[in-house]
């Protein structure tokens, strides 16, 4: 069956700088046999359906993405699923979930704050822009990409093309035919109160399969909405022509064109509710829409997302259509207050039930039969007994009877605590250790930096994680400081002074205390105390600039080995480490590089000591977070290694400066400090028959093909899986994948953490393309592009990016697309928005260099985007641009965000643009003055000093309209063309349509 997507006919520019294409590469950096995907899957016993009791997020707009719910609908089954009664009361005897206390709801703003500059603040807080490691914007909580147009209202159609004529004639953006696609169920309506906040969502509200075309929806559902966002501030313009109604409209042969209507390409918004995750290949909502998501059977999309949500049935399929077969997996995610957390199920001795072959964890997959005395297990169809201390007897339609009792039977994601098999040397793990490791060196001790870094771990100590049950951390401290040399500290609770150990030894690091160097901070903290308040006087009068850095991880490595416990360092450093040690590193910074097949070595470490470093950290569960406050090149590929290779986290503060810089610093070390972590952490990625995970990326290493090995692992680190066929799959059994984390708690509690998920199978391209999810798409694409960077010239990988594209997109055209001219670009409606991310990812500073971006920051953003999440890239490669000067300041909402291009900004306006990253407030020159007043507390624009404003502890850039800064801020907006290269949204659509044409004649 053929199916129309949206369309559109771009005029043909010239060929754009870095898209210069030669001939096409497919496929992974250089290897032509390219994706593959996953299998058989036994269907749950029965459905395991539901309402949504309960109210959503508010609303927020959405970025660019696939639709909603995809074009799957929300239930592609066609059956209306059943009430999922929720885990009922826990039964004494059957189940052993521990009590957990749900984290306090979140608080919303209070409308009454008038100060406009405290009101966004409040907002943004709200809304979590944050820095990187700083509570990057949690899902749902994302950007929303550029919106456009005006609402399009009605019940659900048959898709319908979506044209772009040439010549004057301007669209607006695609006919969204329902957020759901053909065919799919509409959403129950949702309730608001007056106060902005949801309302409760009606009960027992149940999806109904949408009446025919023509037909009205039945009572109790307000029509189908897609709402693309306000106009936009600035000049907008007009919708000359009415929107095509179908086939007969389509384009004639290409007409003179004056210019393609940037209002006109697409940019979909999309708004919340409630998503139940109880059917097999469901499309989620998209990874900016604010919704409560209630887990029924598959894991949460905060935990997993997928590239496609139905996987082709042969390896054929998959090397025509090109679409990589991947799951961006993050398995520690925050989830919000008003979702459950994963419950734990204790069996005692017995540890968990697996499967006997392929050792799969008891799971929702899992076939009970004769009786209940046996399992079939989904992933490899093996035929287990069921252990009698887990046996129960099965319903009328071979459902255990304590199905809903226990989360291992009917939940998605869920915990286990581990055995003594799972530990170390067959015994309980000691809790994790926190150390402290300060350069001392002089530039660090007069600028105030060690200072500052003292006063504040007076507080950040009584912050330190703990178990939820716990009045105390389980965590023990330690300090070090040092310079060319390392100073070792005795805290020990029946000191009165603490005693400082020297080590000088930097080729040969030992550890010179064990008794008295981890202690507890409660028992010990009138010691460490003062040996905080002593640090800086102690080195006031150091002259020492040079320092180490390899040595500074051995030995805190070397101490949590000799403690026999995991932890994590958390270093801070200034400096191009030179004094003479291992990993002794010289400045290599060579602009002659650039643009050149050589250029791959900036991205590169220095030296392979840092490699073997990372390799004995993540063997002894040592994590390595680095504080880096550079004033110069300090060679961040290979000091930035260790850290990404062990699950830390980099933070870098350029030009440190103590009046700009201290709360933005402080902010990251809190949160850092006080997030969801689990130590010393090994993840298995399992699958059903007929596929398999092939390739990961993320802050990994790897020692064999299958277990992917951390350090440790927050909430803020994604792990990027490819998976290929290794035989068919089928449709009916769909494929299947579990994720299992082993790691040690806060508390020193070994546990597994298993997250599932079932996805469909279709030998239709067609269904592969509705099922895509973009923004996955885009991480992925972003992380083997990353990596291919260490090894191939940078030209290279953008063409192999663009041809990637075009490829997608003409397998698209040529087998699932109506007939049409050839003159028209037709998008698939999933990925209608993955030309303006490719352009985003190609244009971004570690594919394409900038004069103004220096080696540091490239490798420093490559090594970034290497753990992040969906939401996380989402919103790094298409940043969030607010109109603030629309700020109702009455309200707890931001203002919708608007596309990305200067055409979008007013002289009138000002407006904040955010990547999670960087954050700029841009001011119009004729900006109003009583906003200006309300904001900065000056009479007039003239007034502002582009020092900088602090907005919700973000390191903000005041950029004033028609200065020099403001050339920064422009390559940022990412859909106009780049000042240094880099094509503008509406010229790589040319671009891409080319290169579809050459591949279709």
């Amino acid at each position: 069956m053929s199916q129309q997507g949206y369309v559109a006919t771009p005029p043909y520019s010239q060929s754009q700088p870095g898209i210069g294409l030669s001939p096409p590469h497919y496929g992974h950096y250089g290897d032509p046999s390219h994706a593959g995907s996953p299998p058989g899957m036994m269907k749950p016993a029965g459905p395991l359906g539901a309402a949504a009791p309960g109210g959503m997020l508010p609303q927020g707009p959405s970025p660019p993405g696939p639709h909603q719910f995809g074009q799957n609908g929300a239930h592609a089954q066609g059956h209306p699923p059943q009430r999922f009664p929720g885990p009922p009361p826990v039964n004494s005897a059957a189940s052993s979930y521990a009590p957990y206390s749900p984290s306090t709801p979140s608080s919303y703003p209070s409308p009454a704050s008038t100060s406009v500059i405290a009101q966004l603040g409040h907002q943004l807080s709200a809304m979590h822009i944050n820095s990187y490691g700083s509570g990057m914007a949690p899902p749902g909580q994302g950007p929303p990409g550029p919106p456009s147009a005006p609402l399009f209202q009605g019940p659900p159609q048959p898709p319908q093309p979506s044209i772009m004529q040439p010549g004057s004639q301007v669209l607006p953006p695609p006919p969204t035919t329902a957020l759901n696609g053909p065919g799919a169920s509409p959403l129950p309506p949702s309730t608001h109160r007056q106060d902005g906040l949801p309302g409760p969502a009606p009960l027992n509200a149940q999806y109904q399969p949408p009446p025919p075309p023509g037909q009205t929806l039945g009572t109790g559902y307000s029509p189908q909405q897609a709402n693309y966002g306000p106009q936009m501030a600035g000049g907008q313009l007009s919708y000359p022509g009415g929107f095509p109604g179908g086939p007969a409209q389509m384009a004639g042969p290409p007409q003179l064109q004056k210019k393609l209507d940037p209002d006109s390409i697409p940019s979909p918004v999309s708004r919340g509710q409630v998503y139940a995750t109880n059917t097999r290949g469901q499309v989620p909502p998209l990874v900016t829409t604010d919704c409560v998501i209630q887990d029924q059977g598959n894991a949460s999309p905060r935990y997993i997302r997928c590239t496609t949500y139905c996987f082709p049935c042969t390896s054929d399929m998959a090397k025509q259509a090109q679409i990589p077969l991947a799951a961006v997996i993050k398995p520690f995610a925050t989830i919000p207050s008003n979702e459950t957390p994963l419950f734990l199920v204790n069996h005692g001795e017995n540890g968990p039930v697996r499967c006997n072959r392929c050792k799969a964890y008891m799971c929702p997959f899992m076939q009970f039969i004769e009786g209940g005395r046996r399992y079939q297990c989904g992933f490899c169809n093996c035929v287990n007994d069921v252990p009698p201390f887990y046996f129960q007897h099965l319903d009328h339609i071979g459902r255990r009877l304590d199905h809903y009792e226990k989360p291992e039977l009917s939940l998605g994601s869920y915990e286990y605590v581990a055995t003594l098999d799972y530990c170390r040397k067959n015994k309980p793990p000691n809790p994790p250790a926190f150390i402290f490791m300060i350069d001392v060196s002089y530039s660090n001790i007069k600028n105030g930096l060690v200072k500052l870094i003292c006063e504040e771990l007076k507080t950040v100590l009584e912050k330190l994680p703990k178990e939820e049950q716990e009045d105390t951390s389980a965590i023990r401290v330690g300090f070090i400081t040092y310079n060319k040399v390392l100073h070792f500290f005795n805290v020990k609770s029946n000191l009165a002074q603490p005693q400082m150990m020297v080590v000088t030894d930097v080729g040969e690091v030992f550890v010179p205390l064990l008794d008295g160097f981890l202690v507890n901070y409660q028992e010990s903290q009138s010691v460490i105390h003062n040996l905080l308040d002593q640090i800086p006087e102690m080195f006031a009068d150091s002259n020492e600039n040079e320092t180490v850095f390899a040595p500074v991880i051995q030995a805190g490595m070397e101490a949590l080995q000799a403690a026999d416990c995991p932890g994590k360092l958390f270093i801070f450093h200034s400096s191009l480490p030179t004094a003479e040690a291992p990993g002794k590193l010289k400045n290599r910074d060579d602009k002659k590089l650039i643009n050149t097949d050589k250029e791959k070595i900036l991205f590169q470490p220095q030296t392979n000591v840092y490699d073997s470093l990372a390799k004995d950290c993540v063997a002894h569960g040592c994590c390595v977070t680095l504080f880096l406050f550079p004033s110069q090149y300090v060679d961040v590929a290979s000091l930035g290694l260790v850290p990404q290779l062990t699950g830390g986290t980099l933070y870098k503060y350029n030009n440190f400066q103590m009046h700009m810089d201290s709360q933005q610093f402080l902010n990251d070390l809190r949160n850092d400090i006080e997030k969801k972590i689990g130590f010393d952490a090994i993840m298995r990625v399992r699958t059903s028959t007929g596929f398999r995970a092939t390739d990961f990326f993320g802050g990994i290493f790897m020692n064999n093909t299958t277990d992917v090995e951390m350090a440790a692992i927050d909430c803020d680190k994604a792990v990027t899986v490819e998976f290929k066929h290794d035989d068919k799959l089928g449709e009916d059994s769909g494929a299947l994948i579990q994720c299992a984390v082993l790691y040690t708690t806060v508390g020193g509690q070994r546990r597994l953490r298993i997250h599932n998920l079932s996805l469909n199978c279709s030998s239709q391209l067609a269904d592969l393309y509705k099922s895509c999810e973009t923004d996955a798409l885009i991480n992925f694409f972003a992380k083997s592009a990353f990596k291919a960077v260490l090894h191939q010239p940078l030209k290279v990988i953008r063409e192999i990016l663009v041809n990637q594209t075009a490829h997608m997109l003409a397998c698209y055209r040529k087998n699932c697309a109506s007939p049409s001219a050839a003159s028209q670009l037709i998008l698939p409606d999933s990925m209608k928005v993955l030309p303006v991310y490719m352009n985003c990812l190609l244009k971004n500073c570690v594919l394409l260099s900038r004069p103004e971006i220096s080696t540091d920051e490239r490798a420093y953003q490559r090594q970034l985007v290497m753990t992040m999440g969906v939401a996380d890239s989402q919103l790094f490669f298409y940043p969030q641009l607010l109109p603030i000067h629309t700020l109702d300041v009455k309200s707890t909402t931001l203002p919708a965000a608007i596309r990305c291009s200067e055409s979008r900004l007013s002289e009138e306006g000002i407006f904040l643009l955010a990547n999670g990253l960087n954050m700029f407030l841009w001011l119009g020159v004729s900006s109003p003055p009583e906003l200006i007043q309300g904001i900065f507390n000056v009479p007039s624009f003239a007034h502002v000093s582009t020092d900088m404003v602090s907005i919700f502890f973000f390191h903000t850039k005041l950029i004033k309209q028609r200065e020099q800064p403001e050339m920064v801020f422009r390559q940022f907006l990412v859909e106009d063309k780049g000042l240094y290269g880099g094509s503008s949204y509406v010229d790589f659509l040319c671009c891409v349509h080319k290169e579809i044409c050459q591949l279709l004649n």
